[in-house]
């Protein structure tokens, strides 16, 4: 307890929760969309509560509920899932090297209140691994203010949806306000020209297999996006292997 309080009190901690402020907006419009979603979905009180605490994975959320209502093959709900959560698996890679002093049940509650603009915003902050223990425990002040920022905004607003589900009429906005937010996280994460190009193609291949069953146009979308980001990547280095 005495380490946590620390890390609590440290400077640090109050920086990541300041700079994680300016997203709390979107975060929150887009939980409380989500809560909505879940029980208009027909999930009970009990299973939307449980989801929005347990998976805390908004994009996963929203790829999962209509398929869970359409009462699609669990195979398919689960594959939709991990497809749209992939890019944690580069985010987990990439802080390998700022989180693995951490013993494992550190890195595992780490790893859950990490989310992408916390992860954006860490990387951002601090662009090599601690060196030392003072660096340590900064870089760890700071990933959980602003995890902890991100995480009440999102779970705060999601709960309340929940709540609220059944007396806020759908057509105040809520899907929309749902929409600006995720526009809001994807133009955040659009940094280089590469991302920006990526994303055009993935909302094109979403839109052109709308179509399918199950959102499986989303699988598409995903699949042509990462297919085109490698292929750039690997292009200057054929050129220089030509020259």
């Amino acid at each position: 307890m005495s380490a946590v309080r620390q890390l609590l009190r440290h400077p640090e901690y109050r920086y990541g929760l300041r700079d994680a402020m300016s997203v709390a907006p979107g975060l929150a419009a887009w939980g409380l969309m989500t809560g909505v979603a879940m029980v208009k979905s027909g999930m009970s009180l009990v299973e939307s509560v449980a989801m929005t605490l347990l998976v805390y994975a908004g994009s996963s959320q929203l790829a999962a509920i209509p398929l869970i209502a359409a009462g699609a093959p669990v195979l398919v709900i689960l594959a939709t899932s991990f497809c749209v959560n992939l890019r944690f698996v580069v985010f987990s890679a990439h802080m390998r090297a700022y989180l693995m002093h951490l013993p494992r049940r550190w890195r595992l509650f780490v790893g859950y209140l990490t989310a992408d603009l916390s992860y954006v915003m860490f990387t951002k902050r601090y662009h090599q691994p601690p060196q030392n223990q003072a660096e340590q425990q900064a870089q760890l002040a700071y990933l959980l203010g602003s995890a902890t920022t991100n995480w009440t905004s999102w779970q705060g607003a999601s709960l309340l949806g929940i709540v609220l589900a059944h007396s806020v009429p759908m057509h105040w906005g809520l899907s929309f306000a749902g929409i600006l937010a995720l526009l809001g996280v994807a133009c955040s994460l659009a940094s280089s020209r590469l991302r920006v190009v990526s994303a055009g193609v993935a909302g094109a291949a979403a839109v052109a297999a709308f179509a399918l069953p199950f959102k499986l146009n989303i699988v598409v979308a995903i699949a042509a996006a990462v297919a085109l980001a490698l292929l750039l990547e690997k292009m200057p280095l054929a050129h220089k292997e030509r020259a």
